[in-house]
C-alpha cells in the first residue's frame, strides 16, 4: 500500500472542491458537524493584480491572531504551486466545531475593531480581495481528519 504524505492529501482535496464547487457549498442546508466531528470550510481568495503578498502579510500579521481571539482552527494556507493562480490565489481551511459555531465567530469577527482597523489599513493602497469562494465540508467516516 503506498502511503501519501499528509500534505499530499491535503492539497488533493482542496484541488477536488475546486474542480467540484458544488460539493457542500455555503447555500447547503448542512447544520452540525457528526457527533465527535468538526465543521471544516474551505476558503479561495483571488485577489487584484499584485496584492497577493498584501493578503499573506495581513493573514499573517493580522487576521489569524484574530480567527483564533474568535474560536476559529486555523488548519492551514496554500497558494497553487504553479499557473496563473498561483500569483493571485490563497487558499485556506478552518475548522469549528458546528456551522452555528461558524456563523457566531464570523458574526464576531466582522464585527470586530481591530479586525475593521487591520482590514482599512491594508486597504489604503485599494481593494485586495476581489472574490471569495466558501465550501463547507463535513468529514466522511473514513477520513483521518475530523
Amino acid at each position: 500500500m503506498v502511503r501519501l504524505p499528509r500534505l499530499t492529501v491535503s492539497v488533493a482535496v482542496l484541488a477536488l472542491c475546486a474542480i467540484l464547487p458544488g460539493v457542500a457549498s455555503a447555500a447547503d442546508e448542512q447544520s452540525a458537524a457528526p457527533a465527535g466531528g468538526r465543521f471544516f470550510e474551505l476558503r479561495v481568495y483571488t485577489t487584484a493584480e499584485g496584492k497577493l503578498d498584501a493578503l499573506k502579510a495581513r493573514f499573517r500579521d493580522h487576521t489569524n491572531d484574530l480567527f483564533r481571539k474568535h474560536g476559529m482552527e486555523i488548519i492551514g494556507f496554500w497558494t497553487p504551486a504553479e499557473g496563473p493562480k498561483s500569483q493571485n490565489t490563497l487558499i485556506y481551511i478552518l475548522a469549528y466545531p458546528s456551522k452555528e459555531a461558524r456563523e457566531k465567530s464570523w458574526k464576531e469577527f466582522e464585527a470586530d475593531p481591530d479586525w475593521k482597523k487591520a482590514r482599512a489599513e491594508s486597504e489604503k493602497n485599494g481593494k485586495i480581495v476581489l472574490h471569495v469562494e466558501s465550501t463547507f465540508m463535513t468529514p466522511t467516516d473514513f477520513s483521518p481528519m475530523k
